[in-house]
C-alpha cells in the first residue's frame, strides 16, 4: 500500500500588511457585498475579480426562496467576466462577507460549487487564479484554487 500525502499552503496576513492592489480588490469584495440580496440567510458575501486586462468585475450572492436556486458571489463574478470578456483570463479574485452589516472575523472561502467553478477557468486559460479571503482578523491567500481543491474533478476526469 502507498500513501499520497497533500500539502496545503496559505499565507496568512493583516489587512495592513496587504499589497496596494489587494486591498484595492478586497474594497472592491466589501462594495460588493452590500450589494447582496440576503434575505433569508442575511449573510452577505461579495467578489471582486481582477482581470489581465486590469478590469475589474464585481458580483454578490443572491438569495431565492427556492433553494438551491440561488448563487453565490464567486460564481456571479465569474461567469460575469468570462461572459463579458470570454478571452481575458482572471489573475486574482477578492472574496469578503458580513453578516448583519459587520464583516467576518474569519476569511470567507468559496463553498465547493464556487470552487470548481473556479477551477473551470483556471483550466479555461491555462492560468493559475490567487484567491484572496477577507476576514477582518487575518487574510488568507492561495496561488490557486488547486489548493483549496486537491484531487480535483477536471475534463482529464472524463478520460478513459
Amino acid at each position: 500500500m502507498n500513501s499520497l500525502n497533500l500539502n496545503t499552503k496559505i499565507l496568512v496576513y493583516s489587512y495592513e500588511e496587504s499589497k496596494e492592489s489587494i486591498k484595492k480588490l478586497i474594497e472592491e469584495a466589501k462594495l460588493a457585498a452590500k450589494n447582496a440580496y440576503a434575505p433569508y440567510s442575511g449573510f452577505h458575501v461579495g467578489a471582486a475579480i481582477l482581470l489581465r486586462n486590469g478590469t475589474i468585475i464585481r458580483g454578490s450572492n443572491q438569495e431565492n426562496a427556492a433553494y438551491p436556486s440561488g448563487l453565490c458571489a464567486e460564481r456571479v463574478a465569474m461567469y460575469s467576466a468570462n461572459a463579458t470578456y470570454p478571452d481575458i483570463a482572471v489573475k486574482m479574485i477578492a472574496i469578503a462577507a458580513s453578516n448583519k452589516g459587520v464583516f467576518t472575523h474569519q476569511p470567507c472561502c468559496p463553498c465547493g460549487s464556487c470552487r470548481q467553478s473556479i477551477l473551470e477557468v483556471e483550466n479555461r486559460f491555462d492560468s493559475a487564479i490567487k484567491i484572496i479571503m477577507y476576514g477582518t482578523d487575518h487574510i488568507y491567500e492561495v496561488e490557486s484554487i488547486k489548493t483549496l481543491l486537491p484531487l480535483s474533478f477536471d475534463k482529464t476526469s472524463l478520460d478513459l
